[in-house]
């Protein structure tokens, strides 16, 4: 599509653009060198990055959470700044991190007047990886359905790439294979590449699973339709095995929960 190829292009986005993420930094290990083509950019994040169990906290030396989102804020607002977005175009859900799927409702609720106003969407894919990234894409993919049955505009619906597992082991910044969706690869250049590895460095408290993503070309492809009551593409979940309070197939009960208050039947 268009879009697709300007982007790869470098070419600026005039139209305005939502990209909704689960966490910040994100935006930045997936999407960081392209960020500043946006000119008409709308940056939401579902949670505030602090998950409730406190681990991450206790381990960057932080006893609340609200201690801890308050430092991922902050690392937020260094990195945007290095990537050029302002902060008036950032917003945050803040739902509970690892446990979004519970506030599925209202957080595509909220989605709903940014995404009326918005002629390209840009989010997770389904595939099992981290269960906010599914629930981010759930809530795109059902305040869209929702846009349509009212008769208003729906955005184009776009994917960056995120981690799920291939064969037992996590598989970071690559997509699941989808012949009917192919990718798009957005080279960057040397200047682009310096600007996103210095926004990434201001996430200090991910250093170690961001790391984990290469710090290379950027990849997006038009999402295709998920059926949220089901095992993502992948098949297998790598949150299942990393002893959260969140399940997949929890995740998925609460997913269609959501789609039948919501009556959006066609995302299950």
């Amino acid at each position: 599509m268009d879009l697709c190829s300007r982007l790869a292009r470098g070419a600026s986005i005039c139209e305005p653009v939502a990209v909704v993420v689960a966490h910040p930094d994100d935006e930045i290990v997936s999407l960081g060198g392209t960020l500043r083509q946006f000119s008409r950019l709308h940056l939401v994040h579902v949670t505030d990055g602090a998950p409730r169990d406190l681990e991450d906290a206790r381990r960057e030396g932080v006893s609340t959470c609200a201690e801890y989102a308050r430092a991922r804020q902050r690392e937020l607002c260094e990195a945007l700044d290095v990537a050029g977005v302002r902060p008036s175009q950032q917003l945050c859900l803040e739902a509970p991190d690892k446990q979004s799927a519970e506030c599925l409702q209202g957080i595509t609720e909220r989605l709903l007047p940014v995404l009326a106003a918005t002629d390209l969407v840009i989010t997770h894919p389904y595939e099992q990886g981290h269960p906010d990234h599914d629930s981010a894409a759930f809530a795109v993919q059902a305040a869209c359905a929702l846009l349509r049955r009212a008769g208003a505009s729906v955005p184009v619906i776009l994917e960056l790439v995120s981690y799920h597992v291939v064969r037992g082991q996590p598989r970071f910044g690559e997509f699941w294979p989808d012949a009917e969706c192919p990718e798009t690869l957005i080279a960057l250049s040397q200047p682009a590449l310096a600007r996103k590895a210095a926004a990434r460095d201001c996430f200090r408290t991910q250093c170690a699973v961001l790391a984990n993503f290469p710090l290379t070309a950027e990849r997006i492809r038009v999402a295709p339709r998920y059926h949220f009551a089901e095992c993502a593409p992948p098949g297998a979940s790598f949150y299942d095995r990393l002893g959260w309070c969140m399940t997949s197939g929890r995740w998925r009960a609460l997913a269609s929960d959501a789609a039948r208050a919501l009556r959006v039947p066609e995302v299950l």
